[in-house]
């Protein structure tokens, strides 16, 4: 199975690709969209929709998982940023049609197998669960790996389906 895992973010958006084979993981690809600050909006959000639609159509996944929200204090960049994950989840449907959620703790809970985990322990696991010579950059790829690797280890569950 091919995962497409995307970490949401208005100016980069994470993503990583993983193969889950014979209980294993694989790392095929990782990477970031980014957007420049520049621009205005709409022109971002077509840049993120842009960039996901040729990462699908390079690796064909089977399933896109996305990591839930998180908010911060500052309202305007939670608007911007849940803009960017409407548009993400739009083009993961259309393109893909198998879509899942999962909340931080939950990626930390299936990656590190402790839901509290700080940021460098879940780096350390995905590098060791990928059998990456390094931790992954930027942090927002390695976080969309974690997200996939989350996806892979309960997928077998059928668990958090949203399309």
């Amino acid at each position: 199975m091919i995962i497409l895992g995307v970490d949401p973010g208005i100016a980069i958006v994470g993503y990583g690709v993983v193969r889950s084979e014979n209980g294993g993981f694989s790392a095929l690809d990782y990477g970031v969209i980014n957007t420049p600050g520049s621009e205005e909006t709409p022109a971002r959000l077509a840049m993120i929709a842009g960039g996901l639609e040729r990462i699908i159509e390079k690796y064909k996944p089977d399933a896109v998982a996305v990591e839930e929200l998180f908010f911060t204090s500052n309202q305007k960049t939670v608007i911007r940023v849940a803009e960017a994950r409407g548009v993400i989840l739009l083009t993961a449907t259309m393109k893909c049609g198998s879509l899942y959620e999962y909340t931080p703790l939950e990626v930390k809970q299936a990656v590190t197998g402790y839901g509290r985990a700080d940021k460098a322990q879940m780096q350390q696991m995905v590098k060791v669960l990928l059998n990456l010579k390094s931790i992954p950059r930027p942090d927002d790829a390695a976080d969309a790996l974690a997200v996939a690797l989350c996806h892979g280890q309960t997928a077998r569950y059928g668990y958090k389906k949203l399309f």
